[in-house]
């Protein structure tokens, strides 16, 4: 059973799982599951997709129940009044502890042409762990909160990359030790990319929603392990009118 965090006549949220796949495309593979199929199943009818999240990335996945609302929520990812935040264990201690990563970046296509791209990320904790890799006896890693400014395929992934900050469990961008690491001695075998909070206009009322999905277990394991301080999660429900970016 998906995890419903939001629903009404005009829209659902689930907290997508990681290394499920949201809809058939050639991106995916040899998928045989299929989000946007198993929610069509537990609720017993026809259902359409908002956006889309990777298929190793868990977290907020907006979902329409009529072609009329996927266009209106799409329209607002496109205009970018979507505000889109995600946690991200990473290798290394990024610096400055805020940024923004400011690199454009091609399509689903590398060869293809490179469009504008903006990133802001914040340090929130850090660790180093007494493993021994390369020529290093140590290793380090932080927690990042990730906002997209634009929408580019692996935006956060590409761009973290590209500060030589990848995300831990990246099988394209990132580090094969550092995710072997993870495997061997944290039991960890998912991408640490976790689409957290999601703030958006209600395309029928006009309220402004912040919906927010809790870790999976594997990833709150590893939160809980390192000592980091695990964000608060308000569930699915309405923000405040009068304060649209509460919380």
């Amino acid at each position: 059973m998906l995890d419903i965090l939001y629903s009404d006549d005009a829209l659902i949220a689930v907290n997508k799982p990681a290394n499920l796949a949201v809809h058939r495309s050639k991106m995916v593979g040899n998928a045989e599951e299929f989000l946007i199929d198993q929610l069509r199943e537990q609720i017993g009818d026809s259902v359409y997709l908002a956006h889309r999240l990777d298929r190793a990335t868990s977290g907020v996945l907006l979902i329409a129940r009529s072609k009329g609302i996927a266009a209106a929520l799409g329209e607002q990812f496109m205009g970018r009044s979507v505000r889109k935040q995600y946690l991200v264990v990473v290798r290394g201690w990024p610096d400055p502890l805020e940024d923004v990563i400011d690199y454009p970046l091609p399509g689903s296509r590398e060869t293809g042409p490179r469009r504008e791209a903006r990133t802001q990320y914040q340090r929130l904790a850090t660790i180093e762990v007494p493993i021994e890799l390369g020529r290093y006896p140590q290793q380090r890693y932080a927690l990042v909160l990730a906002e997209p400014e634009s929408g580019r395929f692996r935006q956060i992934r590409k761009h973290l990359a590209h500060i030589h900050h990848p995300v831990i469990g990246d099988c394209q961008h990132g580090r094969g030790d550092h995710n072997r690491l993870y495997k061997q001695h944290f039991g960890c075998h998912r991408m640490l990319l976790h689409a957290w909070r999601l703030r958006f206009t209600h395309p029928l009322s006009g309220a402004s929603m912040q919906i927010e999905a809790s870790l999976d277990r594997e990833y709150a394991a590893l939160i809980e392990r390192f000592g980091w301080p695990r964000p608060p999660f308000n569930g699915g429900v309405p923000a405040p009118t009068c304060h649209p970016d509460a919380g």
